[in-house]
């Protein structure tokens, strides 16, 4: 007798014999079972809780369905889930992973117009329905916090990174500016890492120069780690749109050091050039690429306030030269030339891998907002997210296979995983598949980021 199926079936032929049908019927099913790992780490290491207090909410306590707190973890665990679009979360919003996660298994979440209006948070009283203001003074202070909070023991030495890149703009917002390096409308946000530590992000227009205000972002970000470990050694490293005279002084006034790019000009390859022949001689003698390091005293003609060390880097490969300099206030005695170069300074390669991490797989380039204000909101939710993750990465996942992956492949094996909900009078059960490829390392990581273990 042929079965029958219902309308809502799907019909995916036969399997063995039998016919093959699917629906969308399954009851309190999710694909985002993992999100029960994004609560952990946030309850490790407190963000939710830190970040509410870095807004002002005066809403009428009586007329209040979702908390701050609540709002702040939906958002920032969806841009975590890749649900990067506030309209994303009237489906969401009745996830059942989530939900339980946010304490709430049996009532509908947050819904696109209740999020907005967190995102969208201005100045309080300027419109009649702002009523949640949030403290950027807090929300910078927050990644710093984050970051010493992570070490038990006051680190020794410490390298902070600085770079710029482009978010590119579609519409008419505030500080929109053509940038000719990115041939777009865009903002030009500045990025300061520490390892995988993100210590800063500030949004900014793309009409200002790469270096804009990172002197005062430096300062604000060594103050807070001194005071909290005094006797830390500091280094920034960057390329050579940082090469600015403020920067250098303040590290060279203030104990800090530096090691920059610094472009090449008519000066500085004519003092090379007797390097860049051995190197040449070398290349041709040997069939391989041939490097010679020089390092000497030089001062530009009018932008610099005083001499600095410069490393020359003299290299000859696939048949023409490759010149390349840097500038530095580390002493011989930290560093020779080719220490300095190769083992520090192009080190700071990774740190792009950091900032894709950042905009393509939080979606922290996503500034569709009329303001800048609500933007840098926008960033810093996205940027929040990025740590949360790292915190998973850091806590849960040492020492298993993905102790190096990139938060998308986070998200991939650890967070987008599909499980049953059954809420009870007793429990909340999320059952994961018994055939998860990834059961040991999830396991692992909910242990260690529940129990510290």
């Amino acid at each position: 007798m042929q079965t029958h199926c219902s309308a809502d079936s799907l019909d995916f032929g036969t399997s063995a014999g039998r016919r093959l049908v699917g629906g969308f019927d399954g009851g309190a099913i999710t694909s985002n079972g993992g999100v029960l790992l994004l609560g952990a780490a946030d309850r490790a290491i407190r963000l939710t809780d830190r970040i509410a207090r870095c807004f002002r909410d005066l809403r009428s306590p009586e007329w209040i369905t979702h908390s701050l707190e609540n709002l702040i973890k939906q958002r920032v665990y969806g841009l975590a889930l890749a649900y990067e679009d506030l309209i994303d979360h009237d489906q969401l919003r009745h996830d059942p992973a989530l939900a339980a996660t946010l304490g709430r298994p049996e009532d509908a979440l947050a819904g696109k117009s209740t999020l907005n209006r967190l995102e969208h948070a201005g100045k309080i009283g300027h419109e009649r329905n702002h009523k949640i203001d949030h403290d950027a003074q807090a929300f910078e202070s927050l990644f710093v916090d984050v970051f010493l909070d992570s070490y038990r023991e006051p680190r020794s030495f410490m390298v902070i990174d600085l770079d710029a890149t482009d978010a590119p703009l579609y519409g008419n917002q505030e500080g929109r500016h053509f940038h000719g390096y990115y041939d777009c409308y865009c903002y030009l946000p500045l990025y300061i890492f520490c390892d995988r530590h993100l210590l800063a992000a500030k949004l900014r227009s793309s009409s200002v120069d790469a270096a804009t205000g990172c002197t005062q972002e430096v300062a604000r970000i060594v103050a807070q780690i001194r005071a909290c470990w005094p006797q830390v050694r500091i280094v920034i490293r960057a390329d050579s749109g940082f090469c600015r005279d403020d920067l250098m002084a303040w590290c060279e006034e203030n104990g800090v050091e530096y090691v920059l790019g610094l472009a090449g000009n008519a000066r500085l390859l004519a003092g090379i050039a007797p390097e860049l022949r051995l190197a040449r001689r070398r290349a041709r003698r040997t069939g391989c690429p041939a490097r010679v390091f020089k390092d000497f005293r030089y001062r530009t003609l009018d932008s610099w306030s005083a001499e600095r060390r410069v490393i020359g880097k003299a290299e000859w490969t696939q048949g023409e030269g490759n010149p390349r300099f840097i500038v530095t206030n580390v002493h011989a005695a930290h560093g020779d030339a080719r220490f300095l170069y190769e083992r520090l300074y192009c080190q700071r390669g990774e740190m792009e891998n950091r900032i894709k991490e950042c905009q393509t797989d939080l979606f922290a380039d996503r500034t569709p907002t009329p303001t800048m204000r609500a933007n840098q909101l926008r960033l810093w939710l996205s940027s929040l997210a990025y740590v949360l993750l790292c915190a998973v990465r850091r806590i849960g996942l040492a020492g298993t296979k993905l102790e190096n992956a990139t938060c998308g492949t986070i998200r991939l094996q650890m967070l987008k995983i599909g499980a049953l909900v059954t809420v009870s009078v007793r429990r909340v059960k999320v059952a994961f598949a018994s055939s998860c490829p990834a059961s040991d390392v999830f396991t692992r990581a909910a242990r260690r980021l529940c129990t510290g273990a």
